[in-house]
Protein backbone atom coordinates (compact mmCIF):
# COMPACT_ATOMS: atom_id res chain seq x y z
CA UNK A 1 0.00 0.00 0.00
CA UNK A 2 3.25 2.63 0.61
CA UNK A 3 4.50 1.30 -2.43
CA UNK A 4 1.77 2.06 -4.28
CA UNK A 5 1.04 5.74 -2.78
CA UNK A 6 4.43 6.57 -3.40
CA UNK A 7 4.46 5.64 -6.79
CA UNK A 8 0.71 7.47 -7.21
CA UNK A 9 2.63 10.68 -5.71
CA UNK A 10 5.84 10.41 -7.97
CA UNK A 11 3.43 9.83 -11.19
CA UNK A 12 0.98 12.80 -9.74
CA UNK A 13 4.30 15.31 -9.34
CA UNK A 14 5.84 14.56 -12.63
CA UNK A 15 2.69 15.13 -14.67
CA UNK A 16 2.33 18.34 -12.76
CA UNK A 17 5.76 18.92 -13.22
CA UNK A 18 5.33 18.55 -17.12
CA UNK A 19 2.45 20.48 -17.27
CA UNK A 20 4.07 23.61 -15.18
CA UNK A 21 7.27 23.19 -18.49
CA UNK A 22 4.81 22.91 -21.02
CA UNK A 23 2.82 26.45 -19.52
CA UNK A 24 5.66 28.24 -19.19
CA UNK A 25 4.89 28.37 -15.45
CA UNK A 26 7.79 26.46 -14.11
CA UNK A 27 10.45 29.31 -14.50
CA UNK A 28 7.85 32.11 -13.64
CA UNK A 29 7.35 30.24 -10.48
CA UNK A 30 11.40 29.56 -10.10
CA UNK A 31 11.59 33.73 -10.83
CA UNK A 32 9.19 34.33 -8.59
CA UNK A 33 10.75 32.39 -5.55
CA UNK A 34 13.72 33.58 -6.18
CA UNK A 35 12.63 37.16 -5.95
CA UNK A 36 10.82 36.65 -2.80
CA UNK A 37 13.92 34.72 -1.57
CA UNK A 38 15.99 37.80 -2.16
CA UNK A 39 13.52 40.31 -1.07
CA UNK A 40 13.51 38.47 2.27
CA UNK A 41 17.35 38.17 2.36
CA UNK A 42 16.87 34.17 2.35
CA UNK A 43 18.37 33.29 -0.81
CA UNK A 44 22.28 33.53 0.85
CA UNK A 45 21.18 31.34 3.40
CA UNK A 46 19.10 28.75 1.51
CA UNK A 47 22.29 28.86 -0.64
CA UNK A 48 24.98 28.09 1.88
CA UNK A 49 22.63 25.40 3.78
CA UNK A 50 22.73 23.57 -0.11
CA UNK A 51 26.20 23.51 -0.46
CA UNK A 52 26.41 22.38 3.57
CA UNK A 53 24.12 19.35 2.51
CA UNK A 54 25.58 18.50 -0.84
CA UNK A 55 29.12 18.27 0.27
CA UNK A 56 27.97 16.37 3.43
CA UNK A 57 26.98 13.89 1.00
CA UNK A 58 29.92 13.15 -1.19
Amino acid sequence: IVVSKMNKDAQMRGAINQKLIETGERECFKELLRAKLIECGRKDQLKAHCKQTSLGNI
